[in-house]
């Protein structure tokens, strides 16, 4: 939300799918070139209000972008914490729409510009705030740095990736066309989770090595369908998963199978809470270098293993055939 959405005027159609499969129905991407809401803030804070009263025991998190004013986030983020939210995501990262309004991406890839919006922001706000990184950059980590140095408690990551969906080859326009025009959107949806996991992946190593003690928040997106999918970002050491592509295409009942999934995950690795395995896949990413000098040291122990007894002296005798056999050539 953002506070004058007269501003914000949306096109239709705004969406475009890619499609996989002989017939093409397997659906593996989605773009949009949509803006932030066009929903007046005034429906948008009776409707958190009304959710806080409804869900008490619930989390409620509001997405929030505004223009570089200083005066419009102080009140943006005032109106919506009286409505009761939990938390504040930051939006810097929406690839697409008003970047000559200093809105989204163009405050997540200026990293000065940020530390500044950032500090204006944590100083007004009482609730954790969340900043939301663009992958649409080529160190993710840095942004990110830059945030929770600024005061922010977590960073979401990814949002969508900049694409043109793909041309009609029967009409030679790009999709998704209005009036025969089209725009580069963002990319969501199965085919950006390897890339989201990347990402993920390296701003969660660069907050253990750089905010280890401090109670900084992870929260994964991108690309995630199943609850597998959702223990695969949280095994790159995300405290939480975002879905919205998925409950677009399955319906909002989606949610209960995710739930289900990441419980059966759970349930055969024997993990009793989250915390068992947040973060337990990242001590196995390492450089190219250490692959080369791992599988070179593996080698030569299996050779030496396959090479049997070195001397009479290494007979054990109880293992004697064992050790007879690992001297035969055939």
């Amino acid at each position: 939300v953002s506070l004058d959405a007269s501003k914000v005027i949306n096109v239709t159609p705004r969406y475009a799918r890619l499609r996989t499969g002989s017939a093409k129905t397997d659906v593996i991407g989605w773009q949009n070139i949509e803006l932030i809401s066009d929903r007046p803030l005034e429906t948008m804070l009776k409707e958190f209000k009304q959710l806080k009263q409804e869900y008490p025991d619930r989390i409620l998190i509001a997405s929030i972008m505004e223009e570089y004013s200083k005066t419009g986030w102080e009140e943006l983020i005032d109106r919506v914490e009286q409505t009761g939210v939990d938390a504040l995501e930051i939006n810097f990262s929406c690839p697409h729409g008003m970047p000559e309004r200093r809105m989204g991406a163009a405050v997540g890839q200026d990293c000065a510009l940020l530390e500044e919006v950032c500090g204006w922001i944590n100083a007004k706000a009482t609730v954790p705030v969340w900043a939301k990184m663009t992958p649409n950059i080529t160190d993710i980590t840095e942004p990110a740095r830059v945030s929770l140095k600024s005061g922010c408690e977590g960073i979401s990551a990814i949002n969508t990736i900049m694409s043109v969906m793909g041309i009609d080859l029967k009409t030679l326009h790009p999709e998704p066309c209005v009036e025969g025009y089209s725009t580069p959107g963002g990319y969501s949806y199965k085919a950006v989770r390897p890339i989201a996991l990347a990402k993920v992946m390296n701003i969660a190593q660069m907050m253990k090595s750089e905010f280890g003690e401090k109670d900084c928040s992870l929260s994964g997106i991108g690309g995630v369908e199943t609850g597998y999918d959702a223990a695969e970002f949280i095994l790159l050491g995300s405290n939480t998963v975002q879905v919205c592509t998925g409950v677009m295409v399955h319906g909002y009942g989606h949610v209960k199978t995710l739930c289900a999934e990441l419980q059966d995950f759970m349930r055969q690795h024997n993990f009793s809470t989250i915390e068992d395995f947040r973060g337990h896949s990242l001590q196995y990413f390492t450089t190219h270098t250490d692959l080369v000098r791992r599988q070179k040291e593996a080698i030569e122990q299996r050779k030496a293993e396959r090479r049997g007894l070195k001397s009479d002296k290494d007979w054990t005798g109880d293992g004697f055939v064992k050790e007879t056999e690992s001297m035969v050539s055939n």
